[in-house]
């Protein structure tokens, strides 16, 4: 889905470098061809932006990643079907999506989880005992390809983790967008898993959420747009972009007093590890069954 706005984008932050977009996706930025592709790695160069990982919420999303990660090589993929999705997700879906993970520049599997906000406010949205079933499959994917697991968690802290401990987490968990408490966060470092923040720090009344940034280790951090949406403040409402991340890096950086230059540093440091790459951002797997 695209997202529409009226507002100017945003102008380009002073770069900051290296960063690495650990949750974006390009084809709602508006992406469809390869030179949008290319058009939208070059803007976030300008930046720092080395690289981005671009995620699928639905069957043709994933199908779309697929040739996007092939147009541009600073361009890496997730697949999955999004939590509010999974009522699509038979055994034909299964299928497209286990070959489509296997794909080398698919560097994890999601976004996948559970999303208690959605169902009775959105038609069509599956049920919370469909996405259940379906983040299990998807729990056992990660484990199965040796991909990191990619969670979208919106209001389900306490689903989330149930179905984590019920199944077994695979080693490397990245909750995409995290905007739960400090209690939340205390439970996620202390089971070792990554956290990934977006513009909603920068936002003054995500209060809750800037109380449990400082509880974040730096070797558990990861950064993101979420691109195109939560686009960090003063541009709150505009589309958002990759090349927009060091104004989400600049606003973290406050929160946990550290320099933008040793966050960008740590952070990047940390997508290559999570997703295998090496320092040119390749992807290696030496370590994966």
């Amino acid at each position: 889905m695209r997202v529409s706005s009226k507002r100017e984008p945003p102008p380009a932050p002073e770069p900051l470098r290296p960063l690495i977009d650990a949750h974006t996706h390009l084809d709602a930025c508006g992406a469809v061809e390869d030179a949008d592709v290319v058009a939208v790695a070059d803007r976030a160069a300008a930046v720092g932006v080395v690289a981005m990982v671009t995620i699928a919420d639905d069957l043709d999303s994933a199908r779309w990643v697929t040739r996007a990660i092939e147009w541009d090589p600073r361009v890496y993929g997730a697949v999955a079907l999004h939590p509010t999705r999974t009522d699509a997700l038979d055994e034909a879906a299964r299928a497209e999506i286990k070959r489509l993970a296997a794909h080398p520049r698919v560097v994890a599997v999601g976004e996948t989880g559970m999303d208690m906000y959605w169902p009775g406010r959105l038609d069509g949205c599956a049920q919370p005992e469909v996405q259940r079933e379906a983040f299990a499959w998807h729990i056992d994917l990660a484990k199965r390809t040796g991909k990191p697991l990619m969670i979208h968690n919106r209001q389900a802290d306490r689903e989330v983790l149930d179905v984590l401990r019920a199944e077994g987490a695979p080693p490397t968990v990245i909750f995409h967008c995290f905007s739960s408490d400090s209690e939340m966060a205390r439970t996620c470092v202390a089971a070792g898993w990554l956290l990934s923040l977006s513009g909603t720090v920068s936002f003054r009344n995500a209060r809750d959420l800037r109380e449990a940034v400082p509880l974040i280790p730096p070797d558990q951090l990861l950064v993101e747009t979420d691109a195109p949406f939560l686009t960090p403040h003063p541009y709150r409402g505009a589309a958002n972009e990759p090349y927009c991340l060091p104004y989400t890096v600049r606003a973290i950086a406050e929160l946990v007093n550290r320099g933008p230059e040793e966050l960008a540093e740590i952070t990047t440091s940390n997508a290559r590890r999570a997703y295998g790459l090496d320092s040119g951002s390749r992807v290696i797997t030496p370590n994966r069954p």
